[in-house]
């Protein structure tokens, strides 16, 4: 592990009516203490947890609309407001990684063919050695996670699983496995996907509550939902459809 701490420098902050501020789980943030090589941000849609990752991204210089610190283009005006509030705390500091965010996921794959087309040499060889463009949306998600990915490195992935089917997903698991494992490498995953959740050891963050709370895989929505539904299908579609 590397990053080891995420905290909120509330003094800096003058108001905590304005957004990104008053969002609860960001509103009651002091800091997070990270105790696993692969950390899940679970909650729903506005809850704050794409809001940190982005704004650990931007503190750690990466491109907010994907990439690394290598990776300068644009995709619309990209900035965090909460990265500038918050304080990372390394042991050791590290400047290697990658932000990965599905929903922007196809202008980075542009970015690499723009590279190509301005003459760059090797522009694809890090990303299995071909345009994204020419791969499917699962394979050129797989095909970074596997050329692109190394150690001694952060990786910042908000909902990898947008674009792997189940089998997929599994295939990601062992992939996370073998770059913690073997590579050295630290993961913070914004997620919705109870089969990603399901990595042994990780630690799982809440931000359902109005403050982010770890929670146990078992006691997630995600887990209990998917779980509850495919054991009761009928009877919860009954339900749900004749209400």
């Amino acid at each position: 592990m590397f990053l080891k701490r995420i905290s909120l420098l509330r003094e800096n902050i003058e108001r905590f009516d304005q957004y990104p501020f008053n969002i609860p789980s960001i509103t009651s943030l002091e800091h997070l203490d990270l105790t696993s090589d692969v950390t899940f941000l679970v909650g729903e849609n506005g809850s704050g947890k794409s809001t940190l990752l982005e704004a650990v991204a931007e503190k750690c210089g990466f491109n907010l609309a994907g990439g690394s610190r290598n990776n300068t283009y644009d995709v619309h005006a990209v900035h965090s407001d909460l990265g500038e509030q918050i304080r990372l705390s390394w042991m050791p500091k590290i400047t290697n990684g990658f932000f990965m965010r599905a929903e922007s996921f196809y202008q980075f794959a542009t970015h690499l063919d723009d590279l190509k087309a301005d003459g760059a040499r090797g522009a694809y060889d890090a990303y299995g050695g071909r345009s994204l463009h020419e791969q499917s949306h699962g394979e050129s998600f797989l095909s970074l996670f596997l050329n692109r990915f190394n150690g001694r490195a952060i990786y910042l992935l908000d909902e990898p699983e947008a674009a792997l089917s189940p089998q997929r997903q599994l295939t990601f698991l062992r992939i996370l496995h073998d770059l913690t494992t073997n590579e050295g490498c630290q993961f913070i995953i914004a997620t919705h996907s109870p089969i990603l959740l399901g990595y042994p050891d990780a630690l799982i963050l809440n931000f359902d509550a109005g403050q982010i709370e770890e929670i146990k895989y078992e006691m997630t929505d995600h887990y209990q939902i998917t779980r509850y539904f495919l054991e009761n299908r009928e009877r919860f579609l009954k339900d749900l459809l004749e209400e």
